[in-house]
Order: structure tokens, then sequence, then C-alpha cells
């Protein structure tokens, strides 16, 4: 008999459970490095292979149902710990929250994947994984614990230059990459065992027939050209693809302000809202040309609770009006919080509050913009919110209505739609959307924009919640994406963070030092042409869910007759 020698890939067929679940956690936390960068995001082609073993091994060993979870949940809880502890600077309970919850529901499609493996069989077992993984992080875009940092395609944000197609599919196209590659992968590693367990079954005299196979074969140069193809695909798109549109200056400016102890009335070091004003102002200033048209402030700035049926009458909303009618064309975005009033409980929305003294009022994350110096105040509800801290679902209110993950806790008022604000007469092209914060992780939800007519995405926020952590560095990158996917400019404006701006190919082209009161001036492109994606919105994801479903039903179906069948 014949003995192999051990290589890496056998190797890591003998790998214990929980080492295989620690590896795979590491692994996958490559596209979501403390600082983003390109060096890492190989991994994720890699991340899964240590899941995929390790489910095998369990499988063949018959392993509990019980064993089986844990070692998956233990993967799945520590690439959740790895990658978004940050979290917890905001609230410890929020983050130890975040994790667990997240990794709970990420359980869901990888058992789904067992079920339906063990009564279709390894071809449609395998097949439905990515399946219904991305079925899930669909479904993860648009419910109420809407929480899709960790979507896979969002991985690919450190590596702009690889991903260029997503103008076609999206960023869940990345996520079918991933699941493409580590598959293919793992079919290969599994062949290999095979082969080298038939190797050692010969006698040893046997004539060399060929059979011990070179490294390169053809199941691992598949996965390999499923690898580089996409990525020469995208590099020939970014060499070729030219900004598109006409041009404006536009400022984005980041007064810096501390969400902890300065920015909010109560905070030890409060600085007083006109003052934060005329901090505003003077950065504003200091990059004003004759050329400016378009002017973007961070969210909340303007803090101080704004009723919106008076708005106009509020003495700092005038202040703004006479600075704008001493700089005439430009126009103004700033996040702003403002208050809306019901005639009574039958008129009031789901959010809504109440009190003796007010009546029925929401509170909105809201961003007003100023045309000009005359024009009334146009304002957008920020509307993709971030689960327990804006939005609490009935199930969890119970659970986190006393949490503070910064900011207001509690539900506050939305919107259905996507408002583009009209663009300002002395630059017909410029029509912004306004991007809220965390809204700016979403895909689909920005492209809306762009279907509405947006030739520039304006992105207000306040990164500082999140201390100097990964999470504000993730935040600019996801960015970088949804440039890329809606081929529109991006003008960053962070109360403190990153603050500049991002091309129609997601290069960031601006960006200003964080922590410090700055302000930045860029000449942006005003893109009217819509993508394949924005015109056609995630086919992917909803196409995984369909499967998900049919998978799903085919699944029980076969069950159930074989129980049928063995009674």
């Amino acid at each position: 008999m014949t003995t192999s020698t051990p290589t890496a890939t056998t190797s890591l067929l003998r790998l214990r459970t929980p080492v295989l679940a620690v590896l795979g956690a590491l692994l996958l936390s490559g596209g979501w490095a403390p600082w983003p960068t390109a060096w890492l995001v190989p991994l994720l082609f890699v991340g899964w292979l240590p899941y995929l073993v390790m489910e095998r091994k369990l499988t063949l060993e018959g392993a509990r149902k019980g064993r089986v979870f844990a070692s998956t949940y233990l993967m799945l809880v520590l690439w959740n710990a790895l990658t978004t502890w940050w979290v917890s600077y905001a609230e410890l309970a929020a983050g130890i929250a975040a994790v667990v919850l997240n990794a709970l529901l990420m359980c869901l499609p990888l058992m789904a994947f067992r079920q339906t493996k063990k009564r279709l069989g390894n071809r449609w077992g395998y097949l439905s994984l990515p399946v219904y993984w991305i079925a899930f992080e669909q479904l993860h875009l648009h419910w109420d614990i809407t929480w899709p940092w960790l979507t896979l395609g969002n991985g690919f944000a450190a590596a702009p230059q690889w991903v260029q197609w997503y103008e076609y599919t999206g960023f869940l196209g990345g996520s079918v990459w991933v699941w493409a590659v580590n598959l293919l992968l793992f079919f290969w590693l599994v062949s290999k065992e095979a082969k080298a367990k038939a190797r050692d079954m010969e006698p040893a005299d046997l004539p060399n027939d060929g059979s011990s196979a070179p490294l390169f074969t053809v199941k691992l140069l598949t996965p390999l050209l499923v690898i580089f193809l996409p990525i020469a695909l995208s590099y020939f798109i970014g060499a070729t693809y030219q900004e598109k549109g006409p041009t404006a200056e536009v400022i984005v400016v980041q007064p810096n302000l501390d969400p902890y102890v300065e920015k909010f009335e109560g905070g030890a070091q409060f600085v007083p809202y006109d003052e934060q004003l005329t901090r505003l102002l003077k950065l504003s200033e200091q990059k004003l040309t004759p050329e400016t048209r378009l002017i973007i402030w961070p969210e909340t700035a303007l803090e101080e609770p704004y009723w919106e049926n008076t708005i106009e009458s509020n003495p700092k909303i005038r202040r703004v009006r006479a600075w704008l009618a001493r700089h005439p064309g430009v126009a103004l975005l700033t996040g702003i919080t403002t208050l809306g009033s019901y005639p009574n409980k039958e008129a009031a929305s789901e959010t809504a509050r109440y009190r003796d003294d007010l009546g029925y009022y929401d509170f909105f994350n809201s961003a007003a913009y100023f045309a000009d110096a005359a024009a009334p105040v146009a304002l957008y509800h920020k509307s993709r919110l971030v689960p327990g801290v804006e939005k609490i679902p009935p199930v969890l209110v119970a659970i986190v209505s006393h949490i503070d993950l910064g900011g207001t806790v509690g539900s506050v008022g939305s919107q259905a739609d996507r408002t583009v604000f009209a663009a300002p007469a002395n630059a017909p092209a410029l029509r912004l959307a306004p991007i809220i914060c965390y809204e700016s992780i979403y895909g689909d939800f920005v492209g809306e924009y762009a279907r509405n007519g947006a030739t520039l995405l304006g992105l207000p926020t306040n990164d500082a919640w999140w201390h100097d952590s990964p999470g504000y560095r993730q935040l600019l990158s996801y960015g970088q994406l949804r440039c890329i996917e809606t081929r529109r400019d991006l003008a960053r404006s962070a109360n403190t963070g990153f603050t500049g701006f991002i091309n129609q190919k997601g290069e960031i082209t601006q960006r200003e030092t964080a922590w410090i009161p700055t302000s930045s001036r860029a000449t942006v492109h005003l893109n009217t042409e819509t993508t394949f994606y924005v015109r056609f919105g995630e086919l992917i994801g909803r196409g995984a869910q369909l499967a998900a479903v049919l998978l799903l039903v085919v699944a029980v179906v076969v069950g159930w007759r074989r129980k049928q069948a063995a009674a």
C-alpha cells in the first residue's frame, strides 16, 4: 500500500470542529478589516471553506442537531464579534445584542441548507446553500430588524476596483461570487481527498497512471477562473469608464462636535446651538467661491427640534436664509431634527408619540434643503432606520427600549418615497439625493434616488458615535459601492469621521482628516444616465427568494412522502 503525504488541503479536512469554526470566522472577517484594505479581501473566497468542511465532517459523523447548530453558531457569532464589536462603543448591551442576535439569524439559511441536503441529496443541497443565504440577505435589507452590514457583497467595499460590474448586479452579485468560488474550491478539496484515499488502496507495484493529478486540475482551474475573470472584467470596465454629466462645485463641511459631550444639550461640554451654527457658517465660507453651487452640512447639524409647521419662523432658519442671501446662487443641504404634529389619534402614524401639552407628533431625523435664500424649505425624513435606535420592532420593544445606541431611543417617523431635491436655478442638472448615514448601506434603496432623477448623491452623516473604530471606516467604503452601482458622484459631509468626495467609479477623490473642524471643496459630475442595476433593482435577491421558497416546498414535500412511505 502507498501512503500519501498530507497536504494543506487534506490537513484542512482533518481539523477539529472548533478549530474550523474559529478559522472560518477569521477568514470571513477579511472583508471587514479594521482598516479596509484590498489585501485581505481575497480571504472571502476561502472564508466559507471551513464551514463547508465542518458541516460535511459533522454529517459523516452522524452528529446530533444540537452539536451541528452549536458549531455553526460559534463560527457566526465569532465572525459578527470580530467585525461589528465597535457597536458596543455606544452601548455595551447593544453591541452584545447586535452580535448575538444577528449570528442567530444567520443560522437560519444554513439550517435550511442542512435540511434540504438531507431530503434532496448533495447536488440540490449545495445548490440551495447560496440560494438560501442570498434570500436571507435580501430579507435582511427590508424587514424591521434590518442589519445588512455583513452582506457578503459589502465585503468588496475595500476593493472597488474589483467590482465595477456592480453597476449590473448590485452588491448581491458579490455575494454570488463569494459562494461560487467557495463551493467550487470545496468540491475540488473533496475530490482531492477521494483521490488520495483511492491511491492509498492501490498495490504499490502498479504503474503510475497519472491519477495523482497535478495541482492545477480542471476542478481547481474552474474556481481560479471564477476569481480572476470577474476581476479582469472589472478592471476593463474601470479603465474604459468616463465620468458623465455636467459639473458643479460643491462644499462639504465637518464641524467636529463630539456627540457624547459637545453636540447635544445636556453634554458635559455642550456647545450652544447658536455657536454650532456659527461654526458651520464659518467653515462653509472658508471654501466658498463664486462657482459654488451647493453646500452640505452633516446629519443633525441643526439639532434642537424644529416644528415643521412653524419652521420658517425659527430664528436659526432665518439666520441661514440671511446668510444664503449674502451668497446668491448657493443651495444648502443640512441634517436637521424635526417634529411633525397630527390633529388627532386617527391621523397619527404608527410611530407617533403623545404628550398632553403637544398632542400626537412624530420625531424625524431629517434633511432640509434650501434651493436658495427665498425658496421654501424642502424636507426629507430618514427612511432606513437603525434598528434598536431609531426603530424598535414591536416584538423587541420590551427588550431594547431602554438601550442607548447613540441618539434618540425609540421609533422615529419615516417616509415611503425617495425624495430628490429640485435643482437650483443656476445649476439645472443638480438634482440631489439626501442619503442620511445608515441609509448608504442599502444598494437598491440608493438606486431608487437615481431612478427618481437624482444626479448627485449627498450623504450627511454623524460617524462620531462609533469613535475611532472600524465602523465609520467601513461606512465610508460602502459609499464607494453605491457610487459604482448608480454611477453617481457622492459628496459626504460627516460631523466628524471622513468628509470628502467619491467619483462614479467608486474612487475616493478627496478625503479630509478626521477629528478636526474642516471643510472640503470639489467639482462633481452630475450623471443623468441610469445603470442596469438602477433600472431593475435587486433581481438577484428577489430571484433567490423565489427559488428559496420553491426549494423549501420541494424539500418539505419529499420529506413528507418519505415518512408516508416508511409508515
